[in-house]
């Protein structure tokens, strides 16, 4: 929003440490409580022309027995709609997660659409979901995949009220063919150290990494260079762990069906029934060498937890698995093409960058965020950059969703003095933060 021109009137985070890093970029405070900030008692949000906020959608009433605003009490967009009542922003722009837009979610989306356009904003009932991989490095894109919903809302004047054009559902937010899948590769933002402290490989994780690596390799060799399966590797199948593979084959042969594998155990769903069928199928086709690469790296013994004798690999061709982009999930090592990254998020483990044997460093994960290298983060622990990182919103897709709002609604917004102003601003800005960015320092406040 600085980037457009705009002055911050009033910030909100509760999480302290987050705070000191606003301020130390921004000048200014955001630590408070919008519960308190905006409720029906006090109003302590000043006059603004645009409202961006993030909530969480879970406490939404699920009964049904209310509609409308009554049923937003309780939760954070009861006091994002105060704030709206009471200030009437020109445009509301609102982000979520992509499941909010969801099946299990169309009771809260309802809600949301349906209290908007009461406080006498045009809105669209269709979602608009975007993630910095789909911009162009032009636009401000990052290689992360990072859906986002976004809904933005823009004030009818009094002037239009009752206009049966306006009544209309209004047409999403929607991007041009300038938007669309990108070619990356992580070596755009990536530094070229491999030392960097935090980010290190433990002696465990690099045991289990090389010994996968090998286990790639021998597949490789085995088969004349075809691409590993796509379904999870467990290796577990193949000592028994997880089925009793010598009653299975005994009764039903080295490669059963997963029909077999559910009447041999009546309680496996479909979906394991047909894990396990593809991996003795595997280890029938590849005993040898299988039998030979476990003995080797000790995959059956205490060095190998039950979730590191898994493997997901979903990095197509790639020839090494030191070559792709790892996490340690609790369902197994996932490798993926070195081409972009998932989406930051605060409770799951880093990224594993292999060609750099290390974890994704705190700078890098700003900078997948849009953010310049001068964004500062102070002498804060690593910990808490990867929680503010995986809370945050892409500064490029943010730009963007923004920008075509305000191309769509360029007309209404014509009708004001703020929302000309918002107009003038917004479109005749670059296609692309990064260039006004750069020229970001940090607050001497």
């Amino acid at each position: 929003m600085s980037a457009y021109g705009g002055e911050c009137v009033y910030a909100v985070e509760i999480d302290k440490a987050a705070a000191d890093v606003y301020r130390s970029n921004w000048g200014h405070d955001a630590l408070g409580d919008i519960t308190k900030d905006a409720n029906d008692a006090v109003m302590k949000v000043g006059d603004h022309e645009i409202l961006a906020a993030g909530f969480p959608c879970q406490p939404f009433s699920k009964s049904g027995a209310q509609r409308g605003m009554d049923e937003t009490r309780g939760t954070l967009y009861w006091n994002i709609l105060r704030i709206i009542q009471e200030r009437k922003p020109e445009i509301v722009m609102l982000e979520n997660v992509r499941n909010l837009a969801g099946p299990r979610h169309v009771h809260e989306w309802q809600i949301i659409i349906e209290t908007l356009r009461q406080e006498g904003y045009r809105v669209s009932k269709t979602p608009a979901i975007f993630s910095p991989h789909q911009l162009h490095p032009d636009l401000g894109g990052r290689p992360q995949v990072r859906e986002r919903v976004y809904i933005t809302a823009t004030r009818i004047p009094d002037e239009f009220d009752g206009d049966p054009a306006l009544e209309i559902d209004a047409e999403p937010v929607r991007f041009s063919e300038t938007y669309g899948k990108q070619q990356w590769h992580l070596e755009d933002l990536l530094d070229d150290s491999h030392n960097i402290p935090g980010c290190e490989l433990s002696d465990a994780e690099r045991l289990w990494i090389d010994a996968w690596d090998d286990f790639i390799q021998h597949w490789y060799e085995a088969t004349g260079r075809r691409r590993p399966p796509g379904f999870p590797m467990w290796a577990d199948v193949w000592n028994s762990t997880l089925i009793d593979r010598q009653a299975v084959v005994a009764k039903y042969g080295a490669s059963p069906h997963y029909r077999d594998l559910m009447e041999f155990d009546p309680t496996l769903p479909k979906w394991k029934a047909g894990h396990l069928a593809k991996n003795l199928d595997l280890y029938a086709t590849h005993r040898n060498w299988i039998d030979r690469w476990a003995r080797k790296w000790g995959v059956f013994t205490d060095a190998f937890p039950a979730s590191r004798r898994k493997l997901e690999w979903q990095a197509q061709d790639t020839p090494r698995l030191w070559d792709t982009v790892m996490h340690m999930r609790p369902s197994g090592i996932r490798a993926k093409a070195p081409t972009y990254l998932p989406a930051l998020v605060a409770i799951t483990q880093t990224s594993i960058i292999g060609p750099r044997e290390r974890r994704l460093s705190p700078r890098e994960t700003a900078r997948l965020q849009g953010l310049p290298d001068t964004f500062t983060f102070g002498d804060q622990k690593p910990a808490a950059t990867y929680k503010q990182m995986g809370n945050g919103v892409n500064v490029g897709v943010v730009w963007n969703v923004l920008r075509e709002h305000v191309r769509r609604d360029e007309w209404l917004l014509k009708h004001s003095e703020p929302g000309r102003r918002i107009v003038e601003a917004v479109l005749d800005s670059p296609l692309s933060p990064d260039g006004i960015l750069h020229g970001h320092a940090p607050s001497e406040a």
